[in-house]
């Protein structure tokens, strides 16, 4: 009743029953952090700024309406929503066993006919939600969480922020979504795409999984678009000769350029390799070892980026006094790693969110990672020697005018 007073909605009554932990991503929109629940169960929710979609809040409602339609073992569930004057809250089911790469390094060993029943079950998902005419459209290794440390624990696709529900089975979607080095080709070339997209990155994640290393290896977009367009894809002999001829033969009917000749969820579904009986035992762990030292790399500038996120998003709140965005922004990036060390739930909304810069163990004073430290350092040299290169150029350029009028000068 208080809280109504106070202008609140109505169902801002449900937010005290949340105890809000560490950030675990941010976005244009809002953020997403941990909390504990009315039942004990941990939850991610996302808090989404009212005026980041102002002008478009059925997106937010749309969202709200997907996620309450979906039901798969494969897919995160949703729990509840509310709302306060300038925010939304999101609450879905956390997933703890932590992201897909991450746990097969746990692993001693990782097969071929591992991988082949890794994709089936998210070929389960996805298949679900094309039959219910929802497109992912941010498919990637990242957003592929195991549900809990349990060993026979589910693998559930999560992360719904882009992902569309067509009004027909036949619409066409323009806007750009997804993830660099997943996103297909017609997506980056803006000419429509829809169901396709996703059956595009179940591609790249699988050939990804069984060699270590991504098909598409462009780093910057014009480049990547010509390599995806060519779908020139090669199987490295070091690399592939110890995969089964089905492996390949299931990602080049997913690799396809045109999104016509695509196979669709449900014809891949059918492929043998998902059967398992052709994959060999071939042990993938040590590429995959390789590849996740490289990705948590990108992970360190990421953390800066996520620094950068939320600190923008703190000064875009409307209503600082009750405040959702973490006070220290860069511990608070750091805590968002997979294995960071979790904030205590019994201290108090703002300490769990860094504001005393206590670990989660006691009163010990915590320190940034190493890979933030070092992303930081990369990042401050990287923009010194953009400095020092747009300097050289400004200096060259000058130069060349100079010379090109000394040079009129005399001729005239």
């Amino acid at each position: 009743m208080l809280n109504r007073l106070h202008g609140q909605p109505e169902s801002y009554d449900k937010k005290s029953k949340y105890r809000f932990g560490r950030t675990l991503g941010a976005g244009t929109y809002g953020i997403v952090r941990e909390a504990d629940g009315p039942d004990g169960q941990r939850v991610a929710i996302k808090i989404i700024l009212k005026k980041n979609v102002r002008g478009n809040e059925k997106m937010v409602l749309d969202e709200l309406e997907m996620l309450q339609r979906l039901n798969h073992p494969h897919i995160v569930k949703f729990k509840d929503w509310f709302e306060s004057r300038d925010k939304y809250y999101i609450v879905t089911e956390l997933a703890t066993g932590g992201e897909l790469f991450d746990r097969i390094c746990e692993q001693g060993k990782f097969t071929e006919k591992d991988a082949s029943q890794t994709i089936k079950q998210v070929l389960g998902a996805v298949n679900y939600l094309h039959q219910n005419n929802v497109v992912h459209r941010d498919l990637k290794p990242e957003n592929l969480l195991y549900r809990s440390k349990a060993l026979d624990s589910d693998l559930v696709l999560a992360d719904f922020g882009i992902a569309k529900m067509l009004d027909t089975k036949d619409e066409v979607l323009t806007t750009m979504a997804g993830s660099f080095g997943y996103a297909a080709p017609e997506v980056m070339l803006k000419q429509g795409h829809g169901k396709p997209v996703d059956m595009w990155s179940m591609g790249v994640i699988t050939y990804t999984l069984l060699c270590g290393y991504s098909p598409f290896r462009s780093e910057n977009l014009q480049d990547l678009i010509d390599e995806c367009s060519s779908a020139q894809v090669v199987f490295h002999e070091r690399y592939w000769k110890d995969v089964s001829d089905d492996a390949k033969s299931f990602i080049m009917k997913l690799l396809q350029p045109k999104p016509e000749d695509r196979w669709s969820s449900e014809e891949a579904l059918s492929h043998p390799w998902l059967k398992g009986e052709t994959a060999t035992d071939h042990n993938l762990l040590p590429e995959i070892k390789a590849y996740l030292t490289k990705a948590r790399l990108r992970r360190g500038i990421e953390l800066v980026k996520l620094a950068n996120r939320i600190e923008a998003l703190k000064m875009q709140e409307d209503d600082p006094e009750n405040s959702d965005m973490p006070k220290d922004s860069t511990l608070a990036a750091d805590q968002s790693r997979p294995f960071a060390p979790r904030a205590n739930s019994g201290n108090s909304s703002s300490n769990i969110a860094g504001g005393s810069g206590a670990a989660a163990g006691g009163g010990e004073k915590r320190t940034l990672s190493k890979t933030i430290k070092g992303a930081i350092f990369r990042e401050v040299v990287l923009a010194k020697v953009r400095e020092m290169k747009e300097k050289e150029q400004t200096l060259k350029i000058t130069e060349e005018v100079e010379s090109e009028v000394r040079r009129k000068s005399f001729q005239g």
